[in-house]
């Protein structure tokens, strides 16, 4: 029987490989440009709770994206308290196998894929969303997510105010200084929700809430403005909705009533979000199926759940870089 052997990238090796901002957006984009053109299979997350939602839990991903020849399975566990043993809130595993054979080709720490993917759909919604003369960023929550929503956004736009908050001033300040470090930008720093988002051009909303709760009021988001609110537990009012032109979503089978978490969790489930209502899925925006953004006066909501073909495509792109660079561990299979 022919042997099978895979390739094991850990942590340091992640961080060896040093994905750059345009390859991280050109891995995301090019998943979101095959789900667009119907050449993905994505299975709606699953969720494993081992005791109560407000405490942790896992979501389990998994998708095939043929252009790629490379489907995917992506376990992270979300737990909120990691921060009191010193462990990110967020840590995963990505297995990598051929769709043709199932044979396995790569077990992946998705934990930094995890946070890096995130800020991509969220950099990315903005380039097909946002106005091109966006330069306000109000950013809520400071977990993993956070630093790559921030750090991609600035890359794409020509950002001259960033704002941030989180609840815990310890958590705020930190993720500041690293990205007055890594930006080499000033930040400011509120203590409240409403100094964050009023008027910004980009409200990302990346709470933690151990339970929904209206933080963001309606009343606070300008016309014109792009808001990503993508928290587990709803912080938004119910009527934020109502004042948007377009709403999008990563993908509705990931949405649809039923599902639980989300940002827009309780509209979907009392009809006020459908998928009749909504504009599109992103992908149908990136790969030119429906319009992005038509106008500077529109008020448009990106809503992603996480999307487990950008997991794979970004682990298939940190692959062939290993590969090419001889980074990672090769492992006997069978």
């Amino acid at each position: 029987m022919k042997r099978l052997d895979l390739i094991y990238i850990n942590g340091p090796d992640i961080e060896a490989l040093a994905l750059n901002n345009d390859e991280i957006l050109d891995a995301v984009e090019s998943a979101l440009h095959a789900q667009g053109q119907g050449q993905t299979v994505i299975e709606p997350r699953v969720h494993l709770v081992p005791e109560s939602s407000d405490k942790g839990h896992f979501n389990v991903l998994r998708g095939v994206i043929h252009p790629l020849g490379v489907a995917g399975v992506k376990v992270v566990g979300d737990f909120v308290d990691n921060y009191k043993r010193d462990l990110p809130s967020e840590l995963a595993v990505l297995t990598l196998f051929s769709p043709d054979t199932g044979a396995p080709l790569a077990i992946i720490d998705a934990s930094a894929i995890t946070d890096m993917r995130t800020g991509a759909v969220t950099a990315i919604g903005a380039k097909y969303l946002a106005n091109d003369t966006s330069r306000t960023l109000g950013h809520i929550g400071a977990r993993g997510t956070a630093y790559w929503n921030v750090r991609l956004l600035n890359h794409l736009f020509d950002l001259t105010e960033i704002r941030v908050h989180s609840k815990r001033p310890e958590s705020r300040n930190a993720f500041a200084e690293k990205l007055r470090n890594d930006l080499n930008r000033e930040i400011i720093v509120t203590d409240n929700w409403r100094d964050c988002v009023t008027d910004a051009d980009i409200i990302v909303e990346a709470s933690r809430l151990p339970e929904p709760f209206p933080h963001l009021k309606t009343e606070w988001v300008k016309p014109g403005s792009l808001i990503v609110p993508y928290g587990t537990m709803s912080a938004v009012e119910f009527s934020l909705t109502d004042i948007m032109d377009k709403i999008i979503v990563d993908d509705w089978g990931q949405c649809a009533p039923g599902k639980p978490f989300g940002s827009l969790r309780r509209h979907v489930d009392e009809g006020k979000v459908t998928q009749q209502s909504i504009h599109a899925e992103l992908g149908q925006i990136v790969s030119g199926e429906k319009n992005g953004r038509e106008s500077t006066a529109e008020t448009n909501l990106l809503w992603h759940r996480g999307l487990s073909t950008t997991d794979i495509a970004l682990g298939h792109a940190i692959l062939k870089k290993a590969e090419s660079l001889g980074i990672g561990q090769t492992l006997r299979y069978r």
